[in-house]
Formats: structure tokens, C-alpha cells, sequence
């Protein structure tokens, strides 16, 4: 769980490029899953052992060309609201716009910490250029060439140094469940049929992250927290549909949690902002479960439950072992059933598998069924054991780790998930050389 770092700027001064490079060592190993990044507007990175989180605004204005006014300052204004540090991007060959300057001047106003940085400056003659952006009144600024990377090593030591210190997890081990979902698919009233008109609340813990609000339940023989997105802050000048919003709620909320209840609202279907959602907890480790919210309000007789289910499978895919719950916060069907499984899904997080078992269990199966031979070569796996790491990660070790291939990867996952019930928990599979 950490500090989130938002890039602004007016379209077109690099601000994916910078995104991108600063991201890249980190997703390159990350997003080894059969090659699928869905959206490229958020991303963790580390720094010099320092994790951060980094948004890209320019990837949610509509029609990037042609932005308003209008769009740019709302997104400044998400930005300071909901970022811990704040990138602004110019760009050295169009020299200080109108619009720079109007930024600039939203961004003079905030206590946050703001990097004026200054791009495409790729010669000692641009770096003279440079100059001019000292009358944006932002102090000193940063010179990079974001295509190449010069000097974003300067920046980064400096966004580490300023980002606040990032506060430990409570001291309960209570497992933690954020409720996220799009604007509208019933959080609110999901949360308000849980708690019950008597408040079953034990304590109401100040939002340990600025905005969400943990409440600690104690029912139905359950002891959590809940992290509460829905009724954060709603704030006027925020359209509440605009998806940036939404995902960066989202973010922190997941972040700060062990399992995420994803709510969608079934008169809808499962859209590409849910599936970002899903996939933002995904990328987080974090355990999933599905609420398909509203059930009541759909016609039975077009839809079964399985042939939606299978949609949102095939959409969620690769990751597919993921609890799918239909219910209604309205009539209350079924969500108790939802508690008792996202505690399900907290319990196969912690699953650890001793390496007699794991060993007994596994090598029997890949002897049985190996790896595809590679050029002839033959890979033998000889020994494979958890990690100690918070979430289930696996290692197998193996004469040509190299040459294993993506599907045999799936196949010893989904063997590990028959067997072992990782039911809702991303699991990661490494092979190494013995």
C-alpha cells in the first residue's frame, strides 16, 4: 500500500511516454501473464526500494486532441485531491502556453509537492530554452527527454525523497475488504444492508488512508474491516461518472485491502471500467470476489446466471477462478453468503503449503504430464516449494527453466488450484534453475 503520483498536462508533452518508461521495469516482470495489459493509465513502480504508484491523467480525457479547457483543469483538480505528489509535464518546444500557465496556477495554491518537469530537452541548447519555465512561478524545474529517459533518475530521487512516509498497516490482523466497484452499481446500499438499521459497528476507525472509511464489524460470527468507497467525499465539481475518478478511488481502496468485493450492477453487464477494477486487483494481489448486484431487476428468461457468468469468465480470462455471486442489497438475497465468501477467499490468501506436500502433490503430476520438449531438450522439474511471501507464489525448479512456455505455466496453476482451493487469489508460478 503506498503513495500514488499523478503526471498532469496539456495533451501531447510526453506525459504516456514519461508514464511508460517509468513503469516499464516494473511491468515487464509484473505482466508476465500471456502478455496482457489492459490499461496503461496505472501502474506501481520502485524507486531505489521505494514503491509507488503512478497514474497517467492524459489517458482518461476523451478525444485527446481536442481537450477543453474545461477537461484538463478537472483533472488537475482529481489529481490534487487524490494524489500524494504531482509530476507537471511542459514540453521545451512549444515554450509556456496559455494553458501552462493556468495550470500552474491551480498547482501554486497546493501544499502537495509539485515537479515542474520539463521535457523533450535533448541538447545543451534546449536546456537554455529551458529557462522560461521559471515564470510558471513552481521554482526550480526538471529537464528530461522522456523518449530517452535522460534525466528522470534526478526526478525520481527527488518524487522519493518528498512523498510522505507511507503508515503501517493497523495493528489487527483483521482481514481488510474493500468494496469497489463503478459509480451507481450499489455500494452504498450494499454497505448500508450489511451494517443493518441497528449498526452492528464495533468502532468507527478514522479513514486510515484520507478518504476511505474502515469500519470494523463484529457479525454473523465474522470480525473484518470494511473499506468503504461509496460514500466518499461526493464532491460537485467531480462528475461522479467520470472514470478516472472511479479508478482512482478504486486504487487506493484496493491497495489498502486483502480482498476486494467487486460490485457490478447486472442491468449494465460487466463493462471495461469493472474489468479494470478487477484487473487493478489483480496486478495488486489481492483476493477478488464477484457481486453481480440488482439480479432482482433483470429478466430471468433472456439471462440465466450461467450464460452471464460465463461472460464475465471469458472477459476475466486468464484469471477466471473467481467467486461470482448474484444478489440484491435490496431484498438483502444472499449477502451474507457474500461475507462468508470473501473470509473464503482471506483464508486461501494465507494458504501456506508445506514442501513434503507440495512436493508429493506436484512432481507426481508434471512427471506424469512434463513441459513440451524444447529443441529437442527435455525439461525435468526436480523440486518445487512456496515462497515466504505475503501471497501464494510458488517456485519450480527445473533443468531448462527457460524454455518452459506460457500454457504449461497455466497448466500447473490450474493443477495447484484444483488441488490446493486458491479460489479468488492471483497466484504467481516461477521456474528456476536448480
Amino acid at each position: 500500500m503506498g503513495n500514488i503520483v499523478a503526471i498532469v498536462g496539456r495533451p501531447n508533452v510526453g506525459k504516456s511516454t514519461l508514464f511508460n518508461r517509468l513503469i516499464q521495469r516494473r511491468e515487464a516482470i509484473v505482466d508476465a501473464v500471456s502478455g496482457v495489459t489492459r490499461d496503461r493509465h496505472y501502474g506501481k513502480t520502485d524507486w531505489n526500494g521505494v514503491e509507488f504508484s503512478m497514474i497517467d491523467t492524459g489517458g482518461y480525457v476523451v478525444g485527446s486532441d481536442d481537450v477543453f479547457e474545461s477537461e484538463i483543469d478537472k483533472q488537475v483538480e482529481l489529481a490534487i485531491d487524490e494524489a500524494d505528489a504531482i509530476i507537471f509535464m511542459v514540453d521545451v518546444e512549444s515554450g509556456v502556453t496559455g494553458m501552462d500557465t493556468e495550470i500552474a496556477q491551480i498547482l501554486r495554491k497546493i501544499k502537495k509537492p509539485v515537479f515542474l518537469v520539463v521535457n523533450k530537452v535533448d541538447s545543451s541548447k534546449r536546456e537554455n530554452d529551458a529557462v522560461e519555465f521559471y515564470s510558471l512561478g513552481l521554482g526550480e524545474y526538471f529537464t528530461i527527454a522522456s523518449i530517452n529517459g535522460s534525466g528522470t533518475g534526478d526526478l525520481l530521487d527527488a518524487i522519493v525523497k518528498a512523498l510522505p512516509e507511507v503508515e503501517e498497516k493497523n495493528e489487527d490482523d483483521l482481514p481488510r475488504f474493500a468494496v469497489v466497484g463503478r459509480p451507481n452499481a450499489g455500494k452504498s446500499s450494499f454497505i448500508n444492508a450489511l451494517i443493518g438499521e441497528d449498526r452492528y459497528i464495533v468502532t468507527d476507525i478514522a479513514g486510515t488512508t484520507r478518504d476511505s472509511i474502515d469500519t470494523k464489524y463484529n457479525r454473523f460470527g465474522f470480525e473484518f474491516n470494511l473499506v468503504d468507497t461509496a460514500g466518499i467525499r461526493k464532491k460537485s465539481k467531480v462528475k461522479e461518472d467520470l472514470e478516472f475518478y472511479s479508478v482512482m478511488r478504486s486504487v487506493r481502496a484496493i491497495e489498502h485491502s486483502d480482498v476486494c468485493i467487486l460490485l457490478i450492477d447486472a442491468t449494465r453487464g460487466f463493462e471495461g471500467q469493472d474489468q479494470n477494477i478487477f484487473w487493478l486487483a489483480e496486478k495488486n494481489k489481492k483476493g477478488v470476489v464477484i457481486l453481480v448486484n440488482k439480479w432482482d431487476l433483470v429478466e430471468k428468461d433472456t439471462h440465466s446466471t450461467k450464460q452471464f457468468e460465463e461472460k464475465i469468465r471469458h472477459e476475466i480470462a486468464p484469471f477466471t477462478d473467481v467467486p461470482i455471486l448474484f444478489m440484491s442489497a435490496l431484498t438483502k438475497q444472499r449477502i451474507f453468503k457474500a461475507i462468508e465468501t470473501a473470509v473464503e477467499v482471506f483464508e486461501n490468501r494465507k494458504r501456506r503449503i508445506s514442501t513434503s506436500k507440495l512436493n508429493d502433490t506436484m512432481l507426481g503430476i508434471v512427471k506424469h504430464n512434463p513441459p513440451p520438449a524444447n529443441k529437442g531438450k527435455y525439461i525435468k522439474i526436480k523440486y518445487c516449494m512456496q515462497l515466504p511471501t505475503p501471497t501464494p507464489q510458488f517456485a519450480f525448479f527445473a533443468n531448462l527453466p527457460q524454455y518452459v512456455k506460457d500454457p504449461y505455466k497455466r497448466y500447473v496453476e490450474n493443477k495447484m488450484r484444483e488441488i490446493f482451493d486458491f479460489t479468488g487469489v492471483p497466484i504467481t508460478i516461477y521456474f528456476r534453475k536448480k
